[in-house]
């Protein structure tokens, strides 16, 4: 790495950093570009496909983005959050939480700086650097501060190359996911129709006379464990672990509040569950667990959340809501296949982890020189 250079972020760009529109959002109508907001970028950093607005703004030239820019998220949870923009994504402006640079092509690619911004060393120096008190921040003057190792220009291409490589390999494996995960509903769809034209005729029944929910209970974050302990389920899945657990056996758990009421987990055996989250405390001997679990999320409970202030479910709002209620015999063949499916999805967890690994380990060796080596060394650098 003797011919590499570090050098900060402001020092390689162009231009920023700059700030994005401070404009509402407004319906996507097609006709002017996309605005893209913090929200609208996944973790790793490909822009979501749904949900696209627009800006409600006179004029949006100052912040049409051009292939390459990279923006960087500098407020809030997800700060540090980046994103590079590519043509592919359609045009497109970028909101005022995000901060925008554009890296001088002769001194860096920036695909390699946005990989360089997947890194372990990148998310080292967000934690270092975001205030913790009140709203995380990372403002436009410490993100020029940021130091990439800069090996030559043509070293950088061979860099991209693997890292795409083994991209490709990631995207494919989620691709693969999310087909999967069709698998489920189009299971219930096949054995017991559409829950609303109920077309096979079944019985239909209101949850309130089938079901009794309960909201769960809180336990202070400081407790939680990342790993270790008994799972502990709040209104997205699995916030954490805990030392102590609420059940025995699983429990159908729905999101109570926030962005993600609604959604329906069928928990692990010995777990906790938050007042984030309401659970199934009462159930009729007319429903077994995995078909009640995927009729409620057949039913799509968000949309009965209540809309002032925080989204919000309760019993009162999802007991007037009617569900198919098959023979026990059929539910048990449903549940015998969903098991079969979640088998599969933990062989696909595994693999999806065992590439993760393995390119966190392909950026790890990429910026300290070890990915290239002998491509340098043929070169007698």
């Amino acid at each position: 790495m003797s011919d590499w250079q570090t050098l900060p972020l402001g020092k390689i760009s162009i231009l920023g950093p700059q700030y994005g529109a401070n404009a509402k959002a407004i319906d996507w109508s097609g006709l002017r570009p996309r605005y893209i907001r913090i929200t609208d970028i996944d973790e790793s950093g490909n822009l979501r496909p749904d949900d696209a607005v627009e800006a409600d703004i006179d004029d949006e030239s100052e912040f049409i983005l051009e292939e390459g820019d990279l923006l960087f998220a500098r407020s809030g949870n997800t700060v540090g959050k980046s994103y590079r923009y590519s043509s592919k994504d359609g045009r497109s402006i970028f909101a005022g939480y995000m901060i925008r640079f554009r890296v001088n092509p002769a001194l860096a690619d920036s695909r390699y700086v946005f990989y360089f911004t997947q890194s372990s060393t990148y998310s080292n120096w967000v934690l270092s650097k975001k205030r913790v008190a009140g709203q995380p921040n990372i403002n436009g003057t410490e993100y020029s501060s940021l130091k990439i190792p800069l090996p030559s220009p043509p070293e950088q291409r061979r860099i991209v190359e693997i890292l795409d490589q083994a991209d490709a390999l990631r995207k494919l494996r989620r691709e693969a996911d999310q087909l999967a995960e069709r698998i489920l509903p189009a299971l219930f769809y096949k054995m017991f129709g559409d829950p609303v034209r109920n077309e096979k005729g079944l019985t239909k029944k209101k949850l309130g006379d089938l079901i009794r929910v309960k909201s769960g209970e809180g336990v202070a974050v400081k407790s939680l464990h990342p790993t270790e302990g008994y799972p502990v389920y709040g209104g997205n899945g699995i916030n954490g672990y805990h030392t102590e657990f609420m059940f025995e056996n699983p429990v159908v758990v729905i999101g109570r509040v926030g962005v993600y009421c609604g959604a329906v987990y069928y928990s692990k055996p010995k777990c906790w569950v938050t007042d984030n989250a309401l659970y199934v405390a009462e159930k009729s001997e007319e429903l077994l667990d995995r078909y009640l679990t995927e009729a409620l999320r057949m039913a799509n409970l968000n949309q009965y959340a209540g809309r002032a202030g925080q989204p919000l479910i309760s019993g009162s709002r999802i007991y007037p809501i009617e569900i198919l209620v098959p023979s026990i015999d059929k539910q048990k063949e449903f549940g015998e296949q969903v098991e079969m499916l979640e088998e599969q999805a933990y062989t696909r967890t595994e693999a999806k982890d065992n590439l993760e690994k393995l390119f966190s380990v392909l950026l790890h060796r990429a910026f300290t020189g070890e990915l290239t080596k002998g491509w340098r060394e043929t070169r007698n650098f």
